[in-house]
This record gives C-alpha cells, sequence and structure tokens, in this order.
C-alpha cells in the first residue's frame, strides 16, 4: 500500500467555467481513477474513499458536481440530486477524465472509474462517454432515462444491497440483461442482508462492514486487473 503524497482541492476550465474536484495522488504514478460522488455532495466520506484508493496507487480525483454544495438530510440530497443538470454534470465528468489522462502522475496511462448510488448511475453513464479501461458501479441504476449502452468499451463491476429500494436487485438485473445483450463484459455482485449504501461506513444505518470490505476487496482486484 502506497502512502499519499498530497491531496487537494484543484480546479480547471469546463466550458467557459469553473470545476473542481479532489485530488488524491499516491507516492509515485499509478492509473487514473474518476471518483463520482453520492447525492450528498463531495462530503468527506467522499474524500476518505478517494484517499483510499490514492493509498492503493490510483491517482483519484473526485469532480464536485454540486459547486461546494452538500448536506446530510436526505430531502435536501433529493433537492440537489434532482436539480443537476445531466448535460453539466457529463462535462464536468468528462473533464476530470481529460484532467487524469494529462497529469504527469498518471502512468500506465489508464482511467477508470467508480461510484456510489447516484455516482454509480453516472459512472455508468461516463463510461458512455469518454473509452475507460474499467467502470465501478454501486448500487445505482439511471435515473434519467438511459445513456447509449453500445458506446461502452471497458468491463464493468457493479455491487447491488439485496433491501435497495433506491436500487433494487431487479433493477440491477435487467439492466445487466441490457449489458449482456450488447456483448459487454459485465459482473454483478448482490450482498445478501444488505441495505442501500451499505459501503458509506459515515452512515450507522446502512453500513455493513463485512459487504463493504468484500466488496471493495473485488473492486480493488477488478482495478489492478483492468488498469495496471
Amino acid at each position: 500500500m502506497a502512502e499519499i503524497v498530497f491531496s487537494e482541492t484543484v480546479s480547471y476550465e469546463i466550458d467557459g467555467r469553473t470545476g473542481s474536484g479532489y485530488l488524491a495522488l499516491p507516492d509515485g504514478r499509478g492509473p487514473g481513477v474518476v471518483l463520482i460522488q453520492e447525492w450528498w455532495g463531495l462530503v468527506p466520506h467522499i474524500k476518505d474513499v478517494a484517499q483510499r484508493l490514492a493509498r492503493e496507487g490510483f491517482v483519484t480525483l473526485a469532480p464536485d458536481l454540486y459547486g461546494g454544495k452538500t448536506t446530510t438530510e436526505p430531502s435536501e440530497a433529493s433537492k440537489l440530486m434532482m436539480a443537476l443538470q445531466i448535460q453539466s454534470a457529463a462535462r464536468d465528468m468528462e473533464t476530470a477524465y481529460d484532467y487524469l489522462r494529462s497529469h504527469e502522475s498518471v502512468d500506465p496511462p489508464k482511467i477508470g472509474s467508480i461510484g456510489f448510488c447516484m455516482g454509480g448511475a453516472l459512472s455508468l453513464y461516463l463510461a458512455t462517454l469518454r473509452p475507460l479501461d474499467a467502470c465501478v458501479v454501486y448500487y445505482g441504476i439511471p435515473y434519467r432515462g438511459e445513456p447509449d449502452y453500445s458506446q461502452i468499451v471497458c468491463p464493468v463491476l457493479g455491487h447491488f444491497a439485496e433491501f435497495d429500494q433506491w436500487a433494487s436487485e431487479d433493477a440491477a438485473l435487467a439492466l445487466k440483461s441490457k449489458l449482456d445483450a450488447l456483448g459487454k463484459r459485465v459482473e454483478f455482485y448482490f450482498y445478501p442482508r444488505t441495505r442501500h449504501a451499505f459501503f458509506n461506513d459515515s452512515n450507522e444505518d446502512s453500513y455493513d462492514p463485512e459487504a463493504a470490505q468484500l466488496s471493495w476487496q473485488r473492486t480493488l482486484e477488478f482495478l489492478r486487473k483492468n488498469l495496471l
């Protein structure tokens, strides 16, 4: 496990506006990962995940899709998510990808994505917009129409809860069937007795340590296989 050289907020231009994200660098070079937030915003938990990825050797950038807004209230989080313009989010993620592609610490020149909840759906969306080398989805199902899955060129790894009102097992299986029908490389895991957001250790109501650890192990193995 590598040590983090540093982590900081970085800024970049996006179509005439200023975007920003949280960048975590490992000690030395490594492949890049675009990390996509839950509906809470770019909160400390997501920054912690970025640091975890950096300690594993991945140059990680979490774009701030809400422009600095965060919340801990579900009702406010829902409003922020529904107010998010999908094209704006797309440009934020694409720019984060491009930022990593040109970063001096990214070597080998491969980029993956990982997202949680809303970010899980957006992680899959990003895979239709840029030629990712790996895509990880945590309990995320497209919620505003479906992107063009035929554009996905990378393998997709999905983690889903048994009991989830947002990304149900049936919805996840339907998504997998669509990807399978297109000949995409996809593997979904379902974690027994878990609920939505089982990976989020800042949420005592949903966090499941066993499922979180197992899914994280599978995620790291998947990223290493496809990015290194």
